[in-house]
Order: structure tokens, then sequence, then C-alpha cells
């Protein structure tokens, strides 16, 4: 009996003993899901939309000197063998010298109306630019000197737009009166790019939802992904033109890179499930066809591209007219889908 008593403590005194709880000493700090590196940048803004678009910085660049180099070199080759080719031809008749010499300086005058018109257009995308920038910095001023100046460039900018005529006089008004650079700042927002603002959803509600029937109806993927590439060239040109930054062909071949590096950074272009979600439900989702869901995901992916287009061609930061957001534009392009979300189960067997 005394045996097994002492087995019984020894085996008691080897099982570990517990812990009682005790609470956590100091405070616990969460990190912001800003600051999160573990959180996607798309869930970064406060609304659920992607964050604004900002063009982004030239730098240093080893292969723009690469292709400076060899153009200049390429360039060189073209002038020897061009020279070259002329000599043979007044050599053999005079009429076909001065003939080639008649097609050269033709073409030299149409190479140098191309680049006029191409420095004008990336001239143009920068005063957009600069003006933004200029906007940021007048608003922190206490005299509304630098305001003045900012709505005066503004108002040159926009002058070629009917629609600002009555804002451009509004401001014109207001001349003479004391304002607070970012009341003056905003009240030229209002004024000025409240029209403009208006027509460029115009535009990107037309193109998404010409997108969504194509793409609906398309019977190759193809055709889907050249409609869309089409679709957004032209969204991105028209938002350009209406803001007052009419770019050439390589100032708009760098405004689509920006907004495909925006949608590509922000993570928008793999957002399809998201998407579905917010304008399918899960439910839904699985009782329409694939083509119908395909079709208005396509459409939203439009919209976004849209609404990058506006914050880097905007003239002014969205401060005092609110930055429409993907949800604008569900409605527009799925009144079908929210009204058929909408019905109760129960109308519907009733019907039956």
């Amino acid at each position: 009996m005394g045996a097994d008593d002492g087995q019984a403590s020894k085996a008691a005194g080897s099982k570990p003993s517990r812990r009682k709880p005790q609470s956590f000493e100091g405070e616990v700090t969460l990190t912001p899901d800003e600051q999160d590196p573990f959180i996607g940048p798309q869930s970064l803004g406060s609304d659920g939309e992607p964050p604004i678009a900002v063009s982004r910085r030239r730098g240093f660049s080893f292969a723009r000197i690469a292709f400076g180099a060899f153009g200049i070199l390429f360039s060189l080759a073209m002038g020897l063998w061009i020279d070259r080719l002329i000599r043979d031809l007044f050599a053999r008749t005079d009429w076909l010298g001065y003939a080639a010499l008649t097609v050269l300086a033709i073409g030299v005058l149409a190479v140098i109306a191309v680049i006029i018109r191409e420095t004008a257009g990336i001239m143009r995308l920068a005063a957009v630019q600069s003006i933004k920038a200029e906007a940021e910095a007048a608003v922190l001023e206490t005299r509304p000197a630098r305001a003045r100046s900012l709505v005066h460039r503004l108002s040159t900018l926009l002058s070629s737009k009917p629609e600002t005529a009555r804002g451009r006089a509004a401001l014109k008004a207001t001349e003479g009166e004391i304002i607070d650079p970012p009341h003056l700042v905003a009240l030229a927002e209002r004024e000025l790019l409240a029209p403009l603002d208006r027509q460029a959803r115009g535009l990107i509600l037309g193109a998404s939802k010409r997108v969504s029937i194509v793409t609906a109806v398309s019977p190759r993927a193809l055709v889907d992904l050249l409609y869309v590439l089409y679709e957004a060239f032209r969204l991105i040109r028209a938002i350009a033109e209406l803001y007052g930054g009419r770019p050439g062909t390589l100032g708009m071949l760098r405004l689509m890179r920006d907004v495909l590096a925006h949608l590509a950074v922000t993570g928008s272009i793999a957002a399809g499930d998201s998407l579905v979600q917010q304008v399918l439900g899960h439910g839904l989702a699985s009782k329409l066809s694939a083509r119908l869901g395909e079709g208005v995901i396509n459409g939203l992916m439009t919209a976004r591209i849209g609404i990058a287009a506006m914050d880097l061609c905007r003239p002014l930061p969205f401060n005092g007219l609110k930055r429409p957001g993907i949800g604008d534009f569900i409605g527009d392009l799925s009144p079908g889908i929210a009204g058929r979300a909408a019905t109760p189960r129960s109308t519907k067997d009733s019907d039956d």
C-alpha cells in the first residue's frame, strides 16, 4: 500500500506544472493597413477604390542612351545612302537627281512637322502636370498671388473649351476679391473642371458599355483583347484631349504606359474575382452565363482605365469635387443584373 502511494506521488511529480494565465504587460501595437506590407496596394483606399494614379518621374536610363546612340548611327548610315543615291541619279540624268532632291525636301519637311507636333503634344501633357504640381504648392501659400497665377494658367489651358466659358467668366469676376488660396483653387476646380468631369464620366460609361456588349457576344478571346485595347486607346486619348492635354503619338504611348503601369501596380488587372463578387454576387454568378459575366467585368475594367486616365490627365487633383469610383458605374453597366438580384425568389416561384 505504501509502495503504491510512493509510485503515485512519483508519477505526479513527473507531470509538468501548469502556469496560471497572466495578463500582458504593456500595450499591444497594431500595424495600420497602410503600413502593412502583406496587404495588397489595391486595398489601401478608404472607399475600396484603387489609389490615385500619379505620373511616373523619368530618370536616368541606359536604354535611352543605347537607343540614342544607335539612332544617330542609323541616321548617319541613311544620310550616306541618300547622298550616294542622289549622286548616282545626277550621274545618270539631271532631272532624276532634281526629282530625288525634291522628294527629299518634302520628306524632311514632313519629318520636321511630325517632330513639332510630337513636341507640342508632350509639352501640353507637361503643362497639365505642371499645373497640378503648382496647385498642390499654391494651397499651402498664405497669399493668393500664386493661386491667382495658377487660375490664370488653368483658364488659358481650357480657353478653347466652350463648356468652361461660364466658369472662366465667374473666375474673372472674382479678380478684385480677396479669397484664400485653398478656396480659390477649389472654386476654379468647381467652375472649370466640373463640366469636363461630367463629360469624362460620359466617355468612360460609353466605352465601358461598348466593351461590355462586344465582349459578351464576341466568339473569340483574341477579339475581346483587341477590342478592349482599341477602346482603352480611344478612351485615354479622348480624356486627354478633354482636359486640354491633347497628346501626339509618342505622348499617347507614354500616357498609356503610365495608365497600364498604374493598373498593374495596384492589382486592378487581376481583380476579376473581386469584381464578380461586387457585381454579380456568389449566388447570382452561378445562375448567369459566363459570357455575360465576362462582358460586365471587361466593362468595369475599362471604367478603371478611364478613372486612372482622369487622374493622370486632369489639371487639378480631386479636392473640391468627388473623385469617381468604380461603384459609380456598376449600376449603369448592369441594371438588369442589379434588378434581378433584388427580386425575391418567392415572387418568381409564385409567378411560375
